[in-house]
């Protein structure tokens, strides 16, 4: 029997420095987009020196997940604002709850007020939809795990965000794990060659094979690969499959999965499933800035 966990979880959470090191390309650039020459409406109705206080809420319940990087946003556009953040990304909200209080130069608080909400709201709103695909499966052993469907450069953060919402991580790129997908087998022209030319290669990651058929599943097995994806197969098809690795392999689900049907999915017998949706089709998570404290 394999260890659960042997392939490791390719992104660990990240710390705070990490997290907002590997944001800060994305707030410069959100914010040269947003900000342009300068906020027009902010410079036409405040003076300078006009100070005040903010307070960001949630309007749902959800779960948090970059506060760090929306008071990154604030404090670049002004270093002046202060931010006592009030809950912790990973922690569940409530609607209503307040999650930071800001006080400092009210027109650098309202330039970024955009900004720093769409971080917010988008990987709140990741967390927020990982964990209820989590709930989802508690009563099983299997892992949710995210996939390469992640919005171009936000990479990082969305898998951070799913680790916030209680998923774990697949691969984070092409370099740290092989999977051999379909295309890969019609290239190399079968399972056991393209597994064959992998390990020629001598890459020291782990292997994983991607497979539609029990046949492929069976040609799979009889590699030793380090884990099988089970790709777009029906419950029986997945219950059956289970059946034949008998416990040799780790097992991935992956293809059509909802949070209708992940459960059904987890009570086959897999180890793991992963979910595109996490990150291409997670809602924003609805969070607001109101002035005053």
């Amino acid at each position: 029997m394999y260890r659960r966990g042997r392939l490791g979880y390719l992104l660990t959470v990240l710390r705070r420095e990490e997290l907002i090191e590997a944001a800060r390309p994305l707030i410069e650039l959100a914010l040269a987009e947003d900000i342009g020459p300068g906020d027009i409406t902010t410079q036409a109705t405040l003076s300078g020196g006009t100070r005040g206080e903010a307070v960001i809420v949630a309007r749902e319940g959800g779960v948090l997940a970059g506060l760090p990087v929306a008071t990154a946003v604030f404090q670049t556009v002004d270093s002046g604002i202060a931010v006592e953040e009030l809950a912790q990304d990973g922690e569940p909200l409530a609607p209503g709850e307040v999650v930071a209080h800001l006080r400092g130069p009210l027109a650098g608080i309202l330039t970024a007020e955009r900004v720093a909400l769409n971080f917010l709201t988008r990987l709140s709103g990741i967390a927020t939809l990982t964990s209820r695909f989590v709930d989802a499966v508690a009563p099983y052993p299997a892992v949710i795990l995210d996939t390469r469907k992640t919005t171009p450069g936000w990479r990082k953060l969305e898998k951070y965000a799913v680790r916030c919402g209680g998923g774990m991580n697949h691969r984070l790129g092409l370099y740290d794990q092989v999977l051999i997908k379909d295309n890969h087998v019609a290239a190399c022209g079968s399972i056991s060659k393209a597994v064959e030319r992998v390990r020629a290669a001598a890459l020291g990651v782990p292997i994983e094979v991607e497979v539609r058929t029990l046949a492929e599943l069976e040609e799979a097995l009889a590699l030793g690969v380090d884990r099988i994806l089970l790709d777009n197969m029906d419950l029986p098809t997945l219950r059956e499959a289970v059946r034949l690795a008998g416990g040799r392999v780790p097992l991935e689900a992956s293809g059509g999965i909802t949070l209708e049907n992940v459960a059904q999915v987890a009570a086959c017998g897999v180890d793991f499933i992963s979910v595109g949706a996490l990150t291409h089709s997670a809602p924003a998570l609805d969070l607001s800035l109101e002035l005053g404290g």
